[in-house]
Protein backbone atom coordinates (compact mmCIF):
# COMPACT_ATOMS: atom_id res chain seq x y z
CA UNK A 1 0.00 0.00 0.00
CA UNK A 2 1.69 3.77 -1.14
CA UNK A 3 2.48 5.89 1.93
CA UNK A 4 -0.26 8.53 1.83
CA UNK A 5 2.31 11.74 1.31
CA UNK A 6 1.16 13.89 4.04
CA UNK A 7 1.57 10.68 6.63
CA UNK A 8 5.25 10.07 8.34
CA UNK A 9 6.43 6.96 7.39
CA UNK A 10 6.38 5.85 11.03
CA UNK A 11 3.09 6.65 11.23
CA UNK A 12 2.54 4.76 8.11
CA UNK A 13 3.67 2.28 9.51
CA UNK A 14 1.51 1.97 12.34
CA UNK A 15 -1.11 2.07 10.66
CA UNK A 16 -0.20 -0.79 8.64
CA UNK A 17 0.67 -2.49 12.03
CA UNK A 18 -2.39 -1.97 13.37
CA UNK A 19 -4.29 -3.09 10.59
CA UNK A 20 -2.11 -6.31 10.37
CA UNK A 21 -3.05 -6.55 13.48
CA UNK A 22 -7.36 -5.75 13.97
CA UNK A 23 -9.24 -8.87 14.45
CA UNK A 24 -11.64 -9.49 11.16
CA UNK A 25 -14.98 -8.35 12.85
CA UNK A 26 -12.79 -4.63 13.02
CA UNK A 27 -12.06 -4.51 9.75
CA UNK A 28 -15.28 -5.57 8.74
CA UNK A 29 -16.70 -2.86 11.23
CA UNK A 30 -14.27 0.12 9.41
CA UNK A 31 -15.35 -1.69 5.68
CA UNK A 32 -19.04 -1.46 6.85
CA UNK A 33 -18.23 2.47 8.25
CA UNK A 34 -16.90 3.27 4.82
CA UNK A 35 -19.70 1.86 2.74
CA UNK A 36 -22.00 4.19 5.29
CA UNK A 37 -20.37 7.34 4.72
CA UNK A 38 -20.27 6.52 1.04
CA UNK A 39 -24.04 5.69 0.88
CA UNK A 40 -24.94 9.07 2.76
CA UNK A 41 -22.39 11.16 0.43
CA UNK A 42 -23.92 9.95 -2.71
CA UNK A 43 -27.36 10.48 -1.09
CA UNK A 44 -26.56 14.12 -0.11
CA UNK A 45 -25.20 14.36 -3.73
CA UNK A 46 -28.58 13.14 -5.08
CA UNK A 47 -30.35 15.50 -3.00
CA UNK A 48 -28.63 18.27 -3.96
CA UNK A 49 -28.65 17.30 -7.72
CA UNK A 50 -32.60 16.68 -6.92
CA UNK A 51 -34.02 18.98 -4.29
CA UNK A 52 -38.03 18.27 -4.72
CA UNK A 53 -37.49 14.32 -4.95
CA UNK A 54 -38.90 11.87 -2.56
CA UNK A 55 -37.20 9.66 -0.43
CA UNK A 56 -38.29 7.10 -2.47
CA UNK A 57 -36.87 8.29 -5.45
CA UNK A 58 -33.38 9.38 -4.38
CA UNK A 59 -33.18 5.78 -3.31
CA UNK A 60 -33.96 5.10 -6.92
CA UNK A 61 -31.79 6.95 -8.23
CA UNK A 62 -28.96 5.96 -5.68
CA UNK A 63 -29.34 1.88 -6.84
CA UNK A 64 -28.49 4.19 -10.73
CA UNK A 65 -25.24 4.98 -9.36
CA UNK A 66 -24.65 2.00 -7.83
CA UNK A 67 -25.93 -0.86 -10.11
CA UNK A 68 -26.18 1.42 -13.20
CA UNK A 69 -28.99 2.20 -14.90
CA UNK A 70 -29.94 -1.03 -16.95
CA UNK A 71 -29.37 -3.04 -13.71
CA UNK A 72 -31.03 -0.66 -11.49
CA UNK A 73 -34.61 -0.65 -13.73
CA UNK A 74 -34.22 -4.34 -13.63
CA UNK A 75 -33.91 -4.83 -10.55
CA UNK A 76 -36.55 -1.39 -9.14
CA UNK A 77 -38.29 -1.06 -12.34
CA UNK A 78 -37.96 2.34 -14.14
CA UNK A 79 -37.58 5.39 -12.78
CA UNK A 80 -40.78 7.51 -12.38
CA UNK A 81 -41.68 10.16 -14.81
CA UNK A 82 -41.38 13.38 -12.84
CA UNK A 83 -44.50 15.53 -13.19
CA UNK A 84 -44.67 19.39 -13.52
CA UNK A 85 -44.41 19.80 -10.10
CA UNK A 86 -40.70 18.22 -9.40
CA UNK A 87 -37.45 19.28 -11.10
CA UNK A 88 -36.11 16.42 -13.67
CA UNK A 89 -35.03 13.07 -11.81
Amino acid sequence: MQRMSDTTPETHALQMQLLREMPIWGKLQLMTGLIDITRALALSSLRAEHPSATEAELHRLLADRLLGSELAAAVYGPISKPDASTDAI
